[in-house]
């Protein structure tokens, strides 16, 4: 199914869109990746799920990425005798390792590395940010506060403590149970949460051992600090603005936005813009306008996908917000402003042979005003390359691999295509010839640019430009 748009839609699956008939409404309407959230249902229900995306992507003959969505380390506070406690600013309060239920002077916090990284002046956050806590005091199993902000706060709230690095795998023992069910599963994407240092992002490839492709989900600012080795080490980056907006102060998440997405489109890695995108739409069939310009924002900044949360997930008008998703995109696109910012923002090329093959492409493309730059990959390293370019011409990626065509799927402009493997490069002309007129890309009389390495299956082998004329 050829998209009219370069940018992606990622949808998230839940009890609104769990059903074989809603989810094939949501890829119809514009999903081109669904996440499955592991913070919430069981591995039976992510199990289902996936088998009817795969079954959809058999009905529709078109790659469908699957991106498993780890819970990672929640940080949470205990119980309390009345299942709720009442802050007023001024008070103080202790959190400590107790297991007794907590009242209007303390709360348990059954998680001794926090403890162990706090210091005077720390400030906590709970509930989301609705209640702050100033540290006065603190030991190995208690930490004395003050409330800066308070209010009602209830069992189980979540804690962020946004300026401290917490001694915390980002795996925990669910995580790594989720993953094997995951990766054996056959899921193209895994997302790990609350990153805060490249060895998080090290520790999981092991792990993940190139089965599916990393993607660090970034919400702690503390992560910020290493942006550039976070995503030198990862193959796909999504802006998680819903914790970070907690831990950053809101006037300062879009100037991170940009620079997460300014240094993901450097490196050529996708980059996915997450969280309350769409947020009215949980509950009305319609966005605000505030919404479709902070939708369209991130697609004037050349984002490779956006993504869907709670609106698809469990809200009561799913298929209606990837529909809307999509319209804005498309709108965006349409405007010759888009296409001017695409060429302004275009990164300069790495010194590589790779880079300078696919850089050669876009300008020949643009020049002779080809139909489609169709890329050969078998790893999509090649493929990925072509969309850092963010060309005007439609990208094809052909490659042999099924998880290779589906990784594809997040990609900003590309269209994936499992094909036979390729052993010559004459086979290759006579394959791109005959993709681009089946996906209705290309007519006969009309140019394509195929860049491919040689010999095939190297990875990052770049080195071939061709200039073919469709029959």
């Amino acid at each position: 199914m050829k998209r009219m748009r370069n940018a992606k839609i990622v949808a998230t699956l839940g009890p609104a869109s769990s059903d074989e008939e809603t989810v094939n409404e949501l890829y119809e309407s514009g999903a081109d990746v669904f996440r499955l959230n592991f913070s919430h249902g069981t591995q039976d229900d992510h199990k289902l799920r996936y088998q009817i995306i795969r079954a959809l992507e058999a009905k529709h003959r078109h790659p469908i990425g699957i991106l498993l969505d780890l819970q990672g380390p929640k940080l949470r506070v205990g119980e309390f005798k009345n299942g709720h406690t009442l802050l007023n600013v001024g008070q103080a309060f202790r959190l400590d390792l107790s297991s007794r239920p907590g009242d209007n002077t303390r709360a348990p916090l059954p998680h001794p590395e926090v403890f162990q990284a706090l210091q005077a002046d720390t400030e906590l956050l709970l509930d989301d940010g609705k209640i702050r806590l100033r540290v006065t005091k603190c030991g190995s199993d208690t930490a004395e506060t003050t409330v800066i902000t308070g209010g009602k706060l209830s069992n189980h709230k979540g804690l962020n403590v946004p300026s401290v690095e917490l001694d915390l795998t980002p795996l925990t023992e669910k995580d790594h149970k989720d993953l094997r069910f995951g990766l054996e599963l056959g899921v193209d994407w895994v997302a790990l949460s609350f990153i805060q240092r490249p060895e998080d992002i090290a520790e999981a490839r092991k792990l993940i051992a190139g089965r599916a492709g990393v993607m660090a989900k970034l919400e702690k600012p503390l992560a910020l600090q290493h942006l550039e080795e976070i995503v030198n080490l990862s193959d796909s980056v999504m802006v998680a603005r819903g914790d970070l907006g907690v831990e950053v102060p809101p006037e300062e998440v879009p100037a991170l936005q940009k620079r997460i997405v300014h240094a993901c489109r450097q490196g050529g890695k996708p980059v996915v813009v997450a969280t309350q995108m769409l947020e009215s739409m949980i509950h009305a069939p319609t966005p605000t306008r505030a919404e479709a310009s902070d939708v369209a924002t991130a697609i004037y900044d050349g984002v490779d996908a956006v993504m869907l949360s709670a609106e698809s997930a469990v809200g009561s008008f799913p298929v209606e917000a990837v529909t809307m998703m999509d319209r804005i995109i498309y709108q965006v696109e349409e405007d010759p402003h888009y296409r001017k910012l695409m060429e302004a923002e275009r990164h300069a090329p790495e010194a590589t042979a790779a880079d300078a093959i696919t850089t050669a492409a876009r300008q020949v493309a643009a020049t002779i005003s080809a139909a489609a730059i169709v890329t050969f990959s078998s790893t999509g390293s090649t493929t990925l390359r072509a969309a850092r370019e963010r060309p005007a011409s439609s990208i094809l990626g052909l490659t042999p691999r099924a998880d290779t065509a589906r990784k594809m799927a997040l990609a900003w402009g590309v269209n994936s295509v499992q094909t036979e493997d390729l052993h010559t490069f004459g086979d290759m002309v006579v394959t791109a010839m005959t993709a681009v007129k089946q996906e209705d890309f290309a007519e006969p009389g009309d140019a394509i640019v195929i860049t491919a390495g040689v010999p095939f299956g190297t990875p990052g082998a770049t080195n071939i430009l061709r200039i073919a004329w469709v029959e």
